[in-house]
């Protein structure tokens, strides 16, 4: 659409005004082409004609519509113009008091002179990691781009910071500095961020000035280069410095330097400070601020000898302006010896007094052949004296700025650097000089690159959109700077004049106008001749010429120089001595200035001023252009630095000069308005039609609507992602979507108002009629008329009542029949059903008793097969070694069998030594007689004789004796070893038999076991023919389906027959009903019959699944423990399986044919519906027909029914005779089930029966133990040994010093929290390191105790420090921890933690150990886990809150879409990120709530968790809020209010309502509720303090200072009510910071809890390789 199009009635336009520079008017009539005037209406109600040239008509610009006024970004406007940017900045400046709006690239800071909340640590945060341009406008988000942009781009990045004095630079630049110090901690002990801040104030005292309008303008250009590492961490910094002004040392008529002021606030005035005047600001206390800047020296690590030096030099340079220089004749002056301020001077900086004396007032002039000392006379000696105190002080501020970047210097290589530019901006006085012109000349630089930098950008965004690419006309200010700064340019005249001794200002002026004059941006003024005029890109600025020179040559006297340079004070002697042209140096730029210096060729011909100037100048330029620049413009609203107050002309002065409007200017002449497809399509749905609504593709309906609606295609252009407006298409869619609104809300009125209208008119025409009915009536009716018509109701009446007493009673004997019939089948149904459910009890009853049962007799058949197993090994090993004893028996009866066999031997050998002693002694007896025969011979030997024989006989009788000694020894000792062997042989045959009995009745069991595989075989045959059975009852499902297919025809036929028989002219209706009845009785019953017998063999089904399973996990327990016996039946029971999972699959069908059995019945109910009422119209009909005839005919009728009645009862029989041939059927199901049962029962007995052969062979086993131990204590002790005692568990673990490593590796380093045996048992590593607790207390141990504790704790402590970042870890250990942490208290032995313990638990409390130093330790250390928990908790959630909370529209047909500008359209913003929604976040707290439910956590913990993630949903959801200017408004505070009742339906499906986190979202619910509520008339406003009580009155004002518009139909807040509310609110106490902190954690509780657990049952698993832990 033409922009002349748009100017028609009621649109409104800018027209110039004297004092507000713009002021608003409504057009009156539409302006066509051809018109002469512009009919306008002003707000004060003034009619003006605005003139208009009708052959190139130039009209006021159009006014933006109100919705689109108080944006974020100026470049969001349709129309982009001067008066709309003005106006965008009052409504956001004084209306809602935001000092911040972005232009395009350009933030806009108005200084509000007032301090605001906003620059908190909390702001910082919030801002960190945002999109610049999901926030509202604000120096961090600048400085979070930049910083972002670094480390995205690794690119050097520069923030240009420029404006008036009093704007706010300085301040804006420290912000910006202390952003980069928060977000990005260096983490070195040095503190480097700190030094970088600490920097400013001390830069800030030697360089600003002190003046009425600004306490603190600076003075000098400041390039601060802050570095980081790679990983993006401040290392260090860099400033540098441009044009010092000098002048502000010795002459300011209404400022001076702030040092000065600082350092005479402890004395008296001096004279370079006391020109000005007597300079008080309100609210600047010097003194403090001087204490301060000492502080800040010693930070930054300059020492107090530095300092002292400083000082010295400071007071040196004010008591040289107060050295008195007096006249002493013509062209002559004098200062006077006796000066004390000379002395003073003198003695500070260690010089000469005498010939500071003499050359202050005299100069020497070298000729070629002599030298001559000239006197000067008192001005010139003055200026002598200011020259040397200027040039004292610059060597002293650059000395200062060294050694602040040499503390800032830090050892280590800079990555990457983001430069802070605080740098003046465009000035123009009435009185401008060389100062002024080398700010203005900067800025022209500064203008250049930014209107590159502009047309750069906006090149991008039309490539990037795929956009034609055209070229705009826009200011271009290189002639300015080339009249500056090219060949024969200003700055080359003045170098050039400077080198001539005799040049003046007048000879150079003259320069200027002989060979600039032909330049059109120079000019010459007309009434002065001192004075020349340049056109800057801002305005025009006449410079005095006056002191040019001077300033540029910076000229010193070298004896003066000398004086300084002889001085005997180091510090000073420094500042002067001869050096080299010093070189600036930065990393990777090369110093090309745009004319080459002029090289001097001795010491009077230096580097001037303005060639140094150029120089850095060319240099920033070159650094700017190598980094990316952000640039924030500040603007002062007032002079009178009045809060909020805004000077329109002041405003848009400084708006020409800072280049905002040339943005704008660059903006309007493309496309400036730039809506995303999304965006148009929410915001203009209501101008597209129903076909373009049903296009499923929302780009290409965007595109026909905008085809249709503007007929001009070079109005918009369609991008990638968004599409292009040109100015005033936007204003002119908002039109249109107006006047739709507009009429669709007349439409609406229309209607209300015409049915409002069309009810009154027809009750009004039914009163009428009635009272003309009333009149008429009485009019017509006579005496005569009324008793005829009175006898003839009362006849009527009589009739009816005996004809409605005759149908009544009919009715009634019907009804009572069919209520009698309904009655008893729903009691009988009733009774069905209770009886149902009673035996369904009865069945869960035994049915979970019986599972019960069989899950202990498992336990215990495991327990008992794993003990049985154990014994068994016990007693072949106890067999092996009663067989080894054995053996060693039998050697031993070998050994003492050998030894009898030697005694027989000795024996035999004695018998026969016996007989040969017999047979001597009968030799002797011969010899005896033979004797005795010779005794006549020998006479003489019979003595000798006697004395033989009685020796002989003397040794026969002792070897006889010795003979019988032996053989009584020998029988003896025979006797001795014979019963000894006897009764060994004894005892051992009855041990053999005692084992060969028990070898054989193992056998015997071996064999029992053998007879049960062999019937578990055939169990599982049994099985396999019951899923054979099973597949055939499966076939049946096909036969069922036919029949509810045949039942559903039937129902067709039924309903088809039905319909027939309901038409009107069916005379036989009254009979065929009835047979219609019986069938749906029948129907009813047969499919209930079908229903019963589905259920039935669904039951049947599912029990005979059932006792599949039961017997499979009965068959796998059985192989469990016989797995050596039964492992070639595993592949049975698997394909049994198999068998049961697809039969239960196939079983999944009965539930379908349920629903449609269910759905016939419901078919049926509405046909039994539909005939009883069509079975009373018949009756009523057949009713009204008897009554008319005969009482014959009522009896045949009744006897008709009667009829029925008797068909009906035989239908009934029938019907019964079927349901009991069913319940037949039913029986035989049951009893086939029973007989199952039974077979369960005979599982079960056997079961029974080997846990009690178990238990008998456990106990033979017992007796064989203790058998054996007899045999061993007899064998080697021969003692009666002690009766064994059976151990008992008392909840202890034993372990050997030497595994404690392994045991804390085991359970807490290697133990991971997703194992089984975890998540059954979730504290199981609590309970274990307490049972071994309880053993090294049990032991006394107090080493082995605390070496466990302490391995413990540092243990946990590890894990946590190199998990830190595992939620389920965190959870599972914080889970333990607390529960270690009451462990440790229950058992404790203290009164207060016993009071639930059981008696076992009371005697298994810590007996020699008090550990509360230890728990103290592990409270503390669940504390950090649990912050830890938290930490990640958050960080998980956090980056889904905002786009949930805020961003999300969860509420449908409900959107808050606006425009937005250029920064939503920064690079900052990816297309392809995340989308989060209200769920994503219920769905993050679903997980912690299931992650800590797995772990065990107390439900204590977990409430205390979840509040504290509630908190930090509603903070930073409410500081978001309270930063988003567009989240402001009565639709966003709908979606808030319904995404907070999503929060708390979470909560209570949770069952978490007791958390009190419904608490922490107040505030945030407050907020909501006040942005949908009335802001107009005082209620509201007391409405607001009452309800409001959470939110504090900053927050409360910014609320509605921030509420924002989305349609012409809502109002913003007025002024007038925000003082009303903030003057109700002034006694309020509270908090005055603006944003909640959301780092804020509520304190932890751990309360106690007794734990139930009785260790003495507690197993340590296999899993966990805790195979060295010995159960006590």
């Amino acid at each position: 659409m033409a922009l002349l199009e748009l100017y028609t009635e009621y649109n409104r336009v800018w027209i110039p005004d004297a004092e507000n520079v713009w002021k608003s008017a409504e057009i009156k009539k539409d302006f066509h082409p051809g018109d002469n005037v512009l009919e306008l209406l002003l707000e004060d109600g003034t009619e003006l004609l605005h003139p208009v040239d009708p052959s190139s008509p130039q009209l006021p610009p159009l006014r933006n519509p109100d919705i689109l006024v108080g944006e974020n970004d100026l470049t969001a406007l349709s129309y982009l113009h001067e008066p709309a940017v003005l106006h965008n900045l009052k409504v956001r400046f004084v209306e809602s008091r935001i000092i911040y709006t972005y232009c395009g690239i350009i933030l806009v800071a108005v200084n509000p002179y007032k301090q605001l909340p906003i620059y908190g640590d909390a702001i910082i945060h919030a801002y960190s990691g945002q999109n610049m341009g999901d926030m509202d406008p604000h120096i961090f988000a600048v400085a979070e781009e930049a910083y972002k942009q670094m480390a995205r781009n690794h690119k050097n990045q520069s923030i240009i910071v420029s404006g008036e004095s009093g704007a706010g630079k300085t301040v804006s630049a420290r912000f910006a500095m202390r952003y980069f110090a928060v977000v990005s901690k260096s983490g070195s002990k040095t503190r480097v961020e700190d030094k970088v801040l600490a920097s400013n104030p001390i830069t800030e005292a030697i360089g600003n000035a002190k003046t009425t309008r600004n306490d603190n303008s600076s003075r000098f250009g400041k390039y601060t280069e802050i570095g980081f590492d790679r990983r993006y961490r401040i290392i260090g910094a860099n400033m540098r410095t441009y044009l010092l002004e000098k002048s502000r040392v010795v002459f300011q008529v209404v400022c001076g330097l702030t040092i000065f002021f600082r350092v005479t606030s402890f004395i008296y005035k001096f004279q370079y400070t006391s020109i000005g005047g007597n300079i008080s600001i309100e609210g600047v206390d010097d003194r403090k601020d001087m204490e301060e800047t000492r502080q800040t020296f010693s930070l930054l690590g300059l020492k107090e000898d530095f300092q002292s030096d400083v000082f010295k030099v400071l007071a040196a340079i004010l008591h040289l302006g107060n050295v008195e220089i007096r006249n002493s004749g013509d062209e002559k002056s004098l200062v006077s010896p006796s000066d004390p301020h000379l002395a003073v001077f003198c003695e500070l900086l260690d010089v000469s007094a005498e010939g500071l004396v003499r050359w202050l007032c005299h100069r020497r002039i070298v000729l070629v052949a002599e030298t001559v000392v000239k006197p000067l006379p008192r001005k010139r000696a003055v200026n002598a004296r200011d020259a040397l105190a200027k040039q004292i002080y610059a060597h002293l501020f650059d000395c200062i700025i060294n050694s602040i970047n040499m503390a800032l210097k830090v050892p280590g290589k800079q990555h990457a650097f983001i430069g802070v530019l605080d740098i003046y901006g465009f000035e123009t006085f009435e009185i401008n000089s060389f100062e002024q012109f080398c700010i203005n000349y900067a800025n022209e630089k500064l203008q250049q690159q930014f209107n590159l930098h502009v047309f750069k950008l906006e090149q991008e965004e039309y490539m990037k959109e795929d956009i034609p690419w055209t070229l705009i006309d826009f200011y271009d200010n290189q002639p300015v700077i080339d009249l500056i700064e090219a060949k024969m340019g200003i700055l080359d005249l003045l170098d050039e004049e400077c080198l001539f001794p005799q040049g003046t200002d007048q000879s150079w002026l003259q320069k200027l106008y002989n060979y600039l004059h032909t330049s059109p941006l120079f000019e010459k003024p007309r009434l002065s001749n001192e004075a020349f005029v340049i056109q800057h890109f801002a305005d025009k600025v006449v410079y005095q010429c006056r002191g040019f020179l001077e300033k540029n040559r910076d000229a010193l006297y070298e004896e003066l120089v000398d004086i300084m340079r002889d001085s005997k004070f180091p510090f000073l002697a420094n500042f002067f001595q001869d050096e080299e042209q010093p070189t600036v140096t930065g990393k990777a730029v090369k110093v090309k200035p745009a004319r080459p210096g002029v090289k001097p060729a001795n010491k009077q011909l230096r580097t001037s001023v303005g060639d140094k100037f150029r120089s850095s100048l060319s240099l920033l330029m070159e650094t700017l252009n190598a980094t990316t620049p952000h640039y924030v413009r500040c603007i002062k609203p007032n002079d009178e630095k009045l809060p909020f107050e805004y000077d329109s002309r002041r405003v848009v002065q400084q708006l020409r000069a800072c280049g905002v409007l040339e943005t704008i200017h660059i903006s309007a002449q493309s496309y400036p308005s730039r809506w995303t497809y999304i965006e148009f399509y929410s915001r203009y749905s209501v101008l597209m039609t129903h076909q373009e609504t049903g296009v499923s593709d929302k780009k290409q309906t965007c595109k026909n609507v905008l085809q249709r609606l503007i007929q001009d295609s070079n109005q918009y252009k369609f991008g990638r992602t968004k599409i292009f407006f040109r100015a005033g298409q936007v204003a002119y869619l908002e039109k249109l979507r107006l006047d739709r609104l507009r009429g669709a809300c007349i439409t609406i009125q229309k209607h209300v108002r015409g049915w409002s209208q069309r009810r009154k008119y027809l009750q009004m025409r039914e009163a009428a009629i009635i009272l003309q009915q009333y009149i008429r009536g009485k009019r017509s009716i006579r005496p005569a008329m009324l008793k005829q018509g009175w006898a003839a109701v009362v006849i009527q009446r009589r009739w009816k009542g005996y004809r409605m007493r005759q149908i009544y009673q009919l009715v009634r004997l019907a009804s009572v029949t069919i209520q009698a019939f309904t009655r008893g089948w729903m009691a009988r149904k009733q009774y069905k059903k209770m009886q149902e459910e009673h035996k369904a009890l009865v069945l869960q009853k035994y049915a979970r008793a019986w599972l019960a049962r069989r899950r202990f007799q498992t336990m215990r058949r495991l327990v008992l097969n794993v003990q049985l197993s154990y014994r068994v090994q016990q007693l072949r090993k106890k067999i092996d070694e009663q067989n080894k004893e054995n053996r060693g028996l039998m050697e031993r009866l070998t050994s003492l069998a050998n030894s009898h066999s030697q005694t027989v031997d000795r024996l035999h050998s004695l018998e026969t030594q016996l007989e040969k002693s017999t047979n001597q002694n009968a030799s002797l007896e011969a010899r005896e007689k033979k004797v005795k025969e010779d005794t006549s011979l020998v006479s003489f030997n019979d003595k000798q004789y006697g004395i033989v024989q009685v020796r002989v006989l003397y040794l026969f009788d002792q070897i006889k004796r010795n003979l019988l000694e032996d053989k009584e020894n020998e029988a003896r000792l025979r006797k001795i070893a014979e019963n000894s062997i006897e009764i060994q042989r004894q005892d051992h045959d009855k041990e053999v038999e005692a084992l060969k009995e028990e070898i054989k009745r193992l056998k015997e069991e071996r064999v029992g076991l053998q007879r049960k595989m062999e019937e578990g075989s055939q169990v599982n045959a049994d099985l396999q023919e019951q899923v054979i059975q099973l597949s055939k009852h499966v076939k049946i499902i096909p036969e069922l389906r036919k029949e509810v297919s045949n039942l559903q025809t039937q129902k067709n036929n039924l309903d088809r027959k039905i319909k027939e028989q309901l038409t009107p002219n069916d005379s036989e209706k009254i009979y065929e009903i009835e047979d219609v009845l019986t069938a749906l009785d029948g129907l009813q019953k047969a499919s209930r019959i079908l229903e019963n017998h589905q259920k039935e063999q669904k039951e049947s089904f599912e029990t005979q699944v059932e006792g599949m399973k039961l017997k499979v996990e009965h068959l796998q327990n059985e192989n469990s423990k016989l797995q050596n016996l039964f492992q070639e039946k595993s592949n049975i029971n698997e394909n049994i399986r198999q068998e049961v999972s697809r039969l239960s699959s196939e079983n999944s069908v009965i539930p379908e044919l349920k629903l449609q059995v269910s759905e016939l019945q419901r078919q049926k109910q509405e046909l039994e519906k539909r005939i009883h009422s069509a079975g009373k119209i018949c009756n009523l009909e057949c009713i009204f027909s008897t009554l008319i005839c005969s009482d014959d005919e009522m009896c045949v009728i009744f006897r008709h029914f009667e009829e029925r009645a008797e068909e009906l009862e035989e239908v009934k029989e029938q019907l019964q005779a079927r349901i009991e041939e069913l319940e037949e059927d039913n029986n035989h199901l049951k009893k086939v089930q029973m007989m199952e049962n039974e077979a369960k029962i005979r599982l079960r007995h056997e079961a029974s029966r080997l846990t009690a052969e178990n238990i008998d062979f456990e106990e033979q086993l017992d007796k064989k133990d203790r058998l054996i131990k007899k045999l061993q204590s007899q064998i080697k002790t021969k003692q009666t040994p002690l009766p064994n005692i059976p151990k008992d568990y008392l909840g202890m673990l034993e372990y050997k010093r030497d595994d404690e490593s392994k045991l804390i590796q085991n359970i807490i380093l290697d133990l991971k929290p997703k194992g089984v045996v975890v998540n059954m048992i979730p504290g199981l590593p609590s309970y274990i390191l307490l049972m071994c607790i309880r053993h090294a207390d049990y032991l006394n141990d107090e080493t082995k105790l605390k070496s466990l504790m302490n391995a413990t704790i540092s243990a946990i402590k590890k894990v946590i420090m190199t998990h830190h970042k595992d939620l389920e870890l965190l959870s599972f250990w914080l889970s333990n921890t607390y529960l270690l942490l009451n462990c440790l208290k229950q058992y404790s032995g203290e009164e207060e933690f016993m009071k639930q313990n059981t008696p076992r638990q009371m005697k298994n409390c810590l007996q020699n150990f008090d550990l509360s130093e230890h728990r103290q330790i592990i409270s503390d250390l669940a504390i950090h886990i649990y912050h830890q928990f938290i930490s990640v908790m958050e960080k998980a959630l956090s980056p889904a809150i905002v786009p949930g909370m805020l961003e999300h529209e969860s509420l449908q047909g409900i959107s808050s879409m606006k425009p937005t500008g250029f920064r939503k359209r920064s690079n900052s913003i990816y297309e392809d990120s995340e989308t989060y929604t209200i769920s994503s976040i219920l769905q993050q707290l679903s997980i912690f709530h299931s992650i800590m439910m797995q772990h065990g956590m107390e439900p204590d913990l977990i409430q205390q968790a979840i509040k504290q993630m509630f908190y930090l949903v509603g903070a930073t959801t409410l500081n978001n809020m309270m930063l988003r200017k567009d989240m402001c408004s009565c639709r966003k505070g709908m979606q808030i209010r319904c995404n907070i009742s999503y929060l708390e339906e979470w909560l209570k499906e949770k069952e978490l309502q007791n958390s009190n986190s419904m608490d922490t979202l107040r505030p945030l619910s407050q907020a909501a509720w006040l942005l949908q509520v009335n802001k107009s008339t005082e209620d509201d406003a007391k409405e607001i303090t009452e309800k409001c009580t959470e939110l504090n009155p900053v927050q409360i004002v910014k609320i509605l200072n921030s509420y924002t518009p989305i349609d012409d139909f809502e109002k913003r807040v007025s002024s007038s009510f925000v003082r009303k509310v903030q003057s109700l609110l002034h006694d309020r106490e509270g908090s005055t910071q603006l944003m909640l902190d959301a780092d804020y954690r509520f304190q932890v509780t751990f309360p106690f809890r007794s734990s139930s657990q009785a260790l003495e049952l507690l197993q340590v698993p296999n899993s966990l390789h805790l195979g060295f832990l010995t159960r006590i």
